[in-house]
């Protein structure tokens, strides 16, 4: 296996892991809304994910760095033409961020009214967005000789790539309740649990009808194997919540993530970014890599920093690891 190839099962696993982490963040985010029957509630929601939120943007930002290092030529292409949907995910994170630090600054009910009304609105936009972009970036996009990219925006928003919105929507509003359920105590843990069955069954619904999709377009015999991995997982996410096997359900739906974001990059190899119009036009993990030593180095340096990382974050969520609820909220906000 050559270091581009390498490079590319890196940047899947990063993407992975951002999407099994900020997944259930931008759930929470979303239940502000749909779960919280009052502002003491959404506090409990909120600080579920309050200790370890902005680690886990932390992935977003190791592999949008390793996409610029490895894949320069995919990394400009992708982001001149997904311009206006990445920058309005860079708003919606930065305030989402301002949001999280400055709601409880000051006790006025209109003051943290806004910053929730923030949180839920810079949560839902990035969920679908994410489904967007990537389906766009399986399905293919209209790249021409130069490595350019010559739609629109309308081009962008296909019936395929909306629905793998809608599917990433519901998907982390479904992992979101499910951590919700495992994260707190009382009445709130039981409405997270009944909504997050209910949630699963739609997101079961068209989380069936994207793969199937892909597979067909797409697929190949490894993509079927993780498509298949991913259907089963939700499944038993589905039962385990049911059953009120919180742990497990929240095991089982990360790994449907994980399966499906999988199953994606597993389509696209080795391209990285294929053309619509033509296929010899395709960004692959060879024309559009850096240079063997730039990715040697790169690979040395992953190697020494990411078990640091990694094993500051486990840290971080085995420390805030007990459940929460509205007794330990304060009145005062």
């Amino acid at each position: 296996m050559e270091l581009h190839d390498v490079w590319f099962v890196l940047i899947a696993v990063l993407w992975t892991g951002y999407f099994f982490l900020e997944g259930f963040d931008f759930g929470i985010g979303v239940l502000t809304k749909l779960l919280a029957r009052n502002r003491k509630e959404r506090r409990v929601l909120i600080n579920t994910i309050g200790p370890v939120w902005d680690g886990n943007e932390v992935w977003l930002l190791s592999a949008g760095g390793a996409t610029f290092a490895a894949f320069p030529e995919w990394y400009a292409t992708l982001f001149s033409g997904f311009y206006l949907p990445l920058l309005i995910i860079l708003i919606c994170l930065i305030v989402r961020g301002v949001a999280f630090e400055y709601r409880a600054k000051r006790p006025e009910e209109r003051w943290q009214t806004n910053w929730e009304h923030a949180i839920f609105w810079t949560s839902l936009i990035p969920a679908v967005l994410w489904g967007v972009a990537f389906g766009n970036i399986v399905r293919g996009v209209k790249i021409d000789a130069d490595m350019e990219y010559v739609g629109n925006l309308w081009d962008l928003l296909n019936t395929y790539a909306l629905l793998g919105g809608l599917v990433t929507l519901f998907l982390f509003t479904f992992h979101g309740a499910v951590f919700a359920a495992l994260k707190t105590v009382g009445d709130i843990r039981e409405r997270a649990r009944a909504l997050a069955f209910k949630l699963g069954l739609a997101t079961a619904v068209l989380a069936l009808v994207f793969l199937l999709w892909t597979q067909a377009d797409n697929g190949n015999g490894w993509s079927l194997i993780a498509m298949a991995v991913a259907v089963v997982t939700l499944v038993l996410a589905i039962g385990a919540i049911s059953a009120g096997r919180e742990g497990w359900s929240f095991a089982f739906s990360g790994l449907t993530i994980t399966a499906a974001v999988a199953m994606l990059f597993l389509t696209l190899f080795p391209n990285v970014m294929p053309s619509s119009l033509n296929d010899a036009w395709n960004l692959t993990v060879t024309n559009a890599s850096s240079s063997p030593y730039t990715l040697k180095i790169m690979t040395w340096c992953a190697g020494i920093a990411t078990p640091v990382v990694l094993l500051y974050q486990g840290w971080t969520y085995w420390v805030f690891r007990k459940r929460i609820g509205t007794q330990h909220i304060a009145d005062a906000h």
